[in-house]
């Protein structure tokens, strides 16, 4: 079976691998990250979050999301720094992440509250590079790649390890409540 070859003469497959990428920059503790634009649903404001007792740090509370409760997690927390400072300029990016369970897929909504929304970059995938095996603040398999940008690094992340619910889950569980009164009689 032959290739569907590209105007350029490359096999579509390579030259939409070669296509620039487009993602959202932010800003988070003076550091500028960014998320694959195909993840995010929508930025908000930071609004009022219903918190939530007993969970860890990272995960600031729920929101009502047009009636959608949608749970809001503090990437600098979750990078193992302090909880975000809620400024002017602090807004929740709501993402979407998609998991494969047994009968197709489950999509789900969880907002990251960041310092600040910087903009919409295209990245050329020439200017992309794998991530650094050291040297970063946050846990390496949550860096996707570093992007080249006018001469300096931004870190592109990884949600679906920055946000895996099974680790968040294990992160957030809590020893077995004792029943307050185990000798009833």
């Amino acid at each position: 079976m032959g290739q569907i070859i590209a105007r350029d003469n490359k096999p579509v497959a390579v030259a939409a691998a070669e296509a620039p990428q487009q993602y959202l920059t932010f800003t988070l503790n003076a550091e500028i990250f960014a998320i694959g634009i195909l993840h995010i649903k929508e930025i908000i404001e930071y609004g009022s979050l219903t918190e939530i007792p007993m969970m860890p740090a990272f995960i600031r509370g729920v929101i009502n999301l047009r009636g959608a409760v949608v749970p809001v997690i503090d990437l600098s927390a979750r990078f193992g720094g302090r909880q975000t400072e809620i400024a002017r300029r602090t807004c929740i990016v709501i993402v979407e992440l998609v998991q494969a369970v047994e009968d197709g897929e489950l999509r789900q909504d969880i907002g990251i509250m960041v310092d600040s929304v910087n903009e919409v970059l295209e990245i050329p995938a020439t200017d992309v590079e794998p991530p650094p095996a050291f040297g970063s603040r946050i846990r390496t398999d949550f860096i996707r790649a570093m992007g080249k940008v006018d001469g300096r690094f931004v870190i592109i992340l990884d949600l679906d390890r920055v946000l895996s619910v099974e680790e968040m889950a294990q992160l957030g569980a809590t020893p077995e409540a004792v029943p307050a009164n185990d000798n009833a009689g």
